[in-house]
């Protein structure tokens, strides 16, 4: 390598004239979710389809039960439903406000954004925070806002752990701390669809009163189910909502779950597939899975610093452990580059939402993912920079592999 890397060019890799004669190995689904789904796991969604009422679901669901909590940090219930993770965003809010209460959402980025618009569509009034997409949530901003709302007209607050747009995280232990500092009975709601099983969370040490989760990211699933995590005070305020609510309605889903059964017919195949995903995840210890995401997260930082490029995310205390958010420079085109990389190498990165479209890329680096599936994510990365013509350094994929080749600990 020489000591001044050159800047990437379309001739590098054979420019217009380069095309593939096929794509072999696997494709490599480096989007932030779905994620890659390991192999016990796509075992287990094969195996027939069972009596949804007999017996040998009864003995799965409770096997389920008795160890999903422990992935969100909660000896209460978790109900599962059918459903995408905006599924679970809406029975969070029908099962605990009633028309016209007001929610406080901090827009962190496009996913918060969508929460906010469906809040509106239920007939909710929202109390938006703006930020610049480039944070996570402030708990002073938050603070402030449930000391101004004396006449206690705010009902929840609405926060995304894991703003998947964008690769920022938000502290809300932090958060929990500013809503008992403003001595204020809002509830917490909280979404953790691209945090949960792959960065530290913990509903009831944190006192979250409802935690909205999906399965097709740190859970290692295809989509297809998604959960709410529930504190005994939502469950009392689930009795005087009264926004409509009948498939979202908890209560009937609890009394079924109490016997191992579902009051409809539940994902019976997903449901093996969670059972096999939470035997890797506790079998392996989620200490363990956090600090690798954590590790593999500071790896690719490495590698877009090496490439001079620039991180969506601005403050470390922000960074996620689950995905990568990358600006490229501007005048360049981030889909561009991607579907470069997609038709070159066979390998799928993010896209940019809302007012990111086009200006950032997104790396997933979260579920079954390990050291070489890292370095091959990021090889793919820096030989799609090489032909596109955006301008970078090379050497990235060295300063993820010297950063990974570091003791534990060591930074």
């Amino acid at each position: 390598m020489s000591a001044t890397p050159p800047l990437g060019n379309a001739g590098a890799l054979g420019g217009e004239a380069w095309a593939p004669e096929s794509h072999l190995g696997r494709h490599f689904l480096q989007i932030p979710g779905p994620t890659n789904v390991p192999e016990s796991v796509l075992r287990a969604l094969a195996r027939p389809t069972l009596d949804h009422r007999g017996p040998e679901f009864q003995a799965l669901a409770r096997r389920i039960f008795a160890r999903l909590g422990a992935v969100f940090g909660t000896e209460g219930p978790v109900v599962i439903y059918p459903a995408s993770g905006t599924g679970a965003w809406e029975a969070a809010l029908v099962n605990t406000l009633s028309p016209g209460d007001r929610v406080l959402m901090v827009e962190t980025g496009w996913f918060a954004r969508l929460w906010r618009e469906m809040a509106e569509r239920l007939g909710l009034e929202p109390v938006v925070i703006p930020t610049d997409w480039r944070h996570g949530a402030d708990p002073a901003a938050i603070e402030a806002k449930l000391r101004e709302d004396r006449d206690r007209r705010i009902k929840a607050v609405a926060v995304v752990h894991n703003e998947t747009s964008t690769g920022c995280k938000s502290d809300i232990e932090a958060i929990r701390r500013a809503i008992d500092a403003a001595d204020h009975p809002a509830l917490l709601l909280v979404d953790t669809i691209s945090s949960l099983g792959s960065m530290e969370y913990r509903h009831d040490a944190w006192r979250v009163d409802v935690t909205v989760a999906g399965s097709q990211k740190g859970l290692m699933l295809p989509p297809g189910l998604s959960f709410n995590a529930i504190s005994a005070k939502a469950l009392a305020a689930a009795e005087t909502a009264r926004l409509p609510r009948s498939f979202w309605d908890w209560r009937p889903m609890l009394r079924a779950n109490r016997e191992g059964f579902f009051p409809f017919t539940p994902a019976t195949n997903l449901l093996y597939g969670l059972d096999a995903a939470l035997d890797l995840l506790l079998g392996t210890g989620l200490e363990a899975v956090f600090a690798r995401h954590a590790r593999h997260a500071e790896a690719t930082r490495h590698a877009v610093r090496a490439w001079g490029l620039e991180l969506q995310c601005l403050e470390p205390r922000h960074y996620s452990s689950s995905l990568t958010a990358v600006r490229v420079p501007e005048g360049a085109s981030a889909d561009g580059l991607r579907a470069l990389i997609l038709q070159r190498f066979n390998m799928s990165l993010g896209n940019g939402l809302g007012p990111l479209a086009d200006r950032v890329f997104r790396i997933g680096h979260l579920g079954a993912f390990g050291d070489l599936e890292l370095i091959g994510t990021l090889g793919g990365i820096e030989m799609g920079l090489a032909a596109s013509g955006i301008p970078y350094r090379a050497g990235g994929v060295q300063a993820a592999l010297d950063f990974l080749a570091l003791p534990p600990g060591w930074s």
